[in-house]
């Protein structure tokens, strides 16, 4: 039973920085991927940031020297810093965590890479 639950979205202005936290629970295993993944309405769900045990990431073209994803494995957190942010970045942010390694190779991740998620935290960006 994992469990995943995010915090910090909100309401800013464009050019404004949020910082999303994603705390784990339940039974998790050391080894495991993080991502960040975002919807809009009316889209679907896509990968933003990803990040392996040993702080190995990468993130979307699109955020990228925006955003900066980390994790702090002893309080099993997952964060997502995001600076400069834009009207097109307004969605609902999702944490997810899969065992074992980061899917790197093949192609950015997927949804359905990932089997564990959260409920989702509201960011908003007005112009």
């Amino acid at each position: 039973q994992v469990q995943l639950m995010e915090s910090g979205g909100g309401s800013v202005q464009a050019g404004g920085s949020l910082r999303l936290s994603c705390v784990a629970s339940g039974y998790i295993i050391d080894n495991s991927c993080m991502a960040w993944f975002r919807q809009a309405p009316g889209k679907e769900r896509e990968g933003v940031a990803q990040i392996d045990r040993l702080g190995k990431s990468d993130v979307v073209d699109s955020v990228k020297g925006r955003f900066t994803v980390s994790r702090d494995n002893a309080e099993k957190t997952l964060f997502l810093q995001m600076n400069s942010l834009k009207p097109e970045d307004t969605a609902m942010y999702y944490c997810a965590t899969r065992p074992g390694v980061c899917p790197y190779d093949g192609g950015w991740i997927l949804r359905s890479d990932f089997p564990y998620w959260g409920q989702g935290t509201q960011v908003t960006v007005s112009s």
